[in-house]
């Protein structure tokens, strides 16, 4: 599922996505762990994707990827508002070798503005103008779970890092796919950007994504398949 660079694939994608449990006809976050096999440029290493209970209202959604040479991690902050999923606060960091980078994201939407601090450009901490609706990467993967499974439009609009960028998902097939050593019926969706695409494959009463593959010039840059969800 995801942005672009790939520390950020995750967030839409990321990491298609991707994803918290939902129930219909209401939208419900539920606590989850799925664990993940990865590859990542060419490196196999592992993955994680959890939700759990912040405080009060508020969830928290992490991502974790960790191979012999990377350590990707990823934090968002969120709650419920008018049944939308809403950003408060995120973290990015990675290690690719020695290279280390760390971001820090704010959604204020008491201010209505989004701002990062960090290992980014200067034009690149904002503030940008939050929308009603506004996701950053991972929670875009939520909504690309709840979506595809009630055959909605997966349109978004995602702030994060610095930018605004519009998302378009599109249904692409089914195909079989093994999910805890069971095949089971997925619809993949899929979301391009000049030559970067995004798949996701969805599985009914699966609250994740059980594959997230981001594809760069017509390679294969990131791979996330499920091995357990909990």
């Amino acid at each position: 599922m995801m942005t672009m660079k790939s520390t950020n694939f995750f967030r839409m994608a990321a990491l298609a996505g991707a994803l918290a449990a939902f129930s219909a006809p209401a939208l419900a976050v539920k606590p989850f762990s799925a664990d993940y096999s990865a590859s990542y440029m060419g490196m196999q290493g592992a993955g994680r994707m959890t939700v759990s209970q912040a405080d009060g209202s508020r969830w928290k959604y992490e991502l974790s990827i960790t191979s012999p040479l990377a350590e990707l991690r990823q934090t968002t902050t969120f709650d419920e508002a008018g049944g939308k999923l809403r950003p408060l606060s995120g973290s990015d960091s990675s290690k690719v070798l020695t290279k280390k980078k760390s971001v820090n994201a704010s959604y204020d939407w008491s201010r209505g503005v989004a701002t990062w601090t960090g290992d980014i450009k200067p034009d690149r901490s904002g503030p940008i103008k939050l929308q009603s609706g506004d996701l950053d990467g991972l929670l875009v993967n939520l909504a690309i779970v709840r979506d595809a499974a009630a055959g909605k439009p997966m349109s978004y609009r995602m702030v994060e890092d610095g930018r605004i960028k519009e998302l378009s998902y599109t249904v692409v097939g089914k195909e079989a796919i093994t999910v805890g050593g069971k095949s089971q019926q997925a619809t993949k969706v899929s979301s391009k950007n000049g030559d970067k695409e995004t798949i996701a494959w969805v599985v009914a009463d699966v609250p994740v994504p059980v594959r997230i593959l981001q594809r760069e010039n017509g390679s294969d840059a990131i791979d996330l398949r499920v091995q357990a969800v909990r």
